[in-house]
């Protein structure tokens, strides 16, 4: 029977991705941004936020500030990277979020999985890379190749997840041909290019529509979601050691530490019910990526979390950047 052996959780924020001297600009690129979710669920802009930002933030604009927490975010990608590689699995499912990637405005479901036997990661071309904000084109080599690359799919496992999820009543979309011209989404190439998952391991991508309303899952679905992943993955009649992956998140565009915290918590203490009652207005934009991390929490029941690092990294006064959170759990 499958067993699961690992779990990880990781942020892939371009601001991990690029130097820290670089965090201004993306920086810049939140003081045109109209949309931030506020620690109210309000969305606002970054001259109201800036208005009522706590003025000890200012401390935080340091580069020498940025680089501790810029290479303590280097430190802890390391650790889930030989993790990854001492626990040899043999498959790695990764629940994460499509970006009008694989999907577009033709359809985005809530919960899906690919049952072919192979995915493309297929880098941007010219005239799409030059759309890209130049801030998250310096990070682009953490997101996609420079050439089309494939990553094998563990369909067998996929088919039967998606029979074991259906038969608890959850509906999902299978789809076993990529579309053309889409690629795979850099939530799920992350475990590659950053945690340097050989190419041969197959992977089960779990895309979760935590970004468009209004089909996104709430927490308590994302983290029953999670439970019956477990329970597919169990009654698998193959000998099969799985890593599960969360990519994504915490808190982003605006740092909501106190959020992000009541996240790990529950997570710590794998307390679905805790997880499951936090507010969905808070989870939108970028926060939203947490719904991957309560998915995981929820697949990982009766292993041990460990936090390797939580780091709020503020890039502006107005207290805009990112959570950046990064987590284990491991057979006791």
């Amino acid at each position: 029977m499958a067993e699961i052996v690992l779990g990880l959780a990781s942020s892939h924020t371009p601001q991990m991705s690029t130097s820290a001297d670089f965090w201004k600009e993306h920086a810049a690129r939140d003081e045109r941004n109209t949309q931030l979710l506020a620690s109210d669920g309000r969305y606002r802009s970054y001259t109201e936020l800036l208005a009522d930002a706590d003025p000890a933030l200012a401390s935080q604009m340091d580069v020498a500030v940025w680089q501790e927490k810029f290479d303590r975010a280097q430190a802890a990608v390391e650790v889930l990277a030989q993790r990854l590689a001492q626990a040899a699995p043999d498959a790695v499912l990764i629940v994460g979020d499509d970006q009008h990637e694989l999907f577009g405005v033709d359809g985005i479901p809530a919960i899906g999985l690919f049952t072919g036997d192979l995915l493309w990661d297929l880098p941007p071309d010219a005239e799409r890379f030059a759309r890209i904000p130049k801030d998250i084109q310096k990070a682009n080599w953490a997101a996609h190749a420079e050439e089309p690359d494939k990553y094998p799919v563990a369909a067998g496992l996929s088919g039967h997840l998606a029979a074991a999820l259906t038969s608890r009543e959850f509906d999902v979309t299978v789809m076993a041909e990529q579309p053309d011209g889409r690629g795979l989404g850099h939530a799920f190439t992350f475990v590659r290019r950053r945690l340097h998952l050989a190419p041969e391991v197959p992977i089960v991508p779990v895309l979760l529509n935590t970004y468009y309303p209004p089909n996104v899952p709430s927490p308590a679905r994302c983290w029953r979601l999670g439970e019956a992943l477990r329970a597919g993955i169990e009654s698998w009649d193959r000998a099969a050691r799985i890593a599960v992956f969360a990519s994504g998140g915490l808190s982003h565009f605006v740092v909501l530490e106190d959020l992000d915290r009541a996240v790990l918590d529950g997570l710590a203490g794998g307390d679905g019910a805790a997880l499951g009652q936090l507010p969905a207005g808070m989870l939108r934009s970028g926060t939203s990526e947490t719904l991957n991390w309560i998915a995981a929490g929820g697949a990982l029941g009766g292993l041990s979390f460990e936090l390797l690092d939580y780091i709020p990294a503020y890039r502006s006064p107005a207290g805009t950047g990112v959570g950046m959170a990064f987590a284990t759990w491991s057979q006791q």
